[in-house]
């Protein structure tokens, strides 16, 4: 693995998001599969106290306890209704193993001013 926090990890082939679907399954990811990432800040309306689950029926966050610590997520375009969010522990690296496996990567992080 080139990443793993527990609930996301990277490996050479795939994004594997553990404690995601129904029964907290996990999501296994191909590489070839994510049309593209983007980088969001967390906020009160955009997913830093969504324990699991959704609020708005296309954007579907794994279990993830200490998502309302976080401050970045990055929600990925399958091509689907459906856009899974992930709060990796650590994005920085996540969106650079993204990027090395051809994965677009867009930035919506509203960046912190004054």
């Amino acid at each position: 693995m080139d990443y793993d926090d527990g609930l996301i990890a990277c490996s050479d082939d795939e994004l594997v998001i553990r404690r995601y679907g129904g029964l907290l399954r996990t999501k296994r990811i191909p590489y070839g599969r994510i049309r593209k990432a983007t980088r969001i800040t967390l906020g009160p309306v955009r997913g830093k106290w969504r324990l699991w689950g959704s609020g708005d029926f296309r954007h579907w966050y794994n279990l993830d306890p200490e998502r309302r610590r976080k401050e970045v997520g990055l929600v990925l375009d399958l091509g689907g209704r459906i856009q899974p969010v992930i709060t990796p522990d650590d994005p920085e690296r996540v969106v650079a193993i993204l990027r090395d496996r051809g994965v677009a990567v867009e930035d919506s992080v509203t960046p912190k001013g004054p």
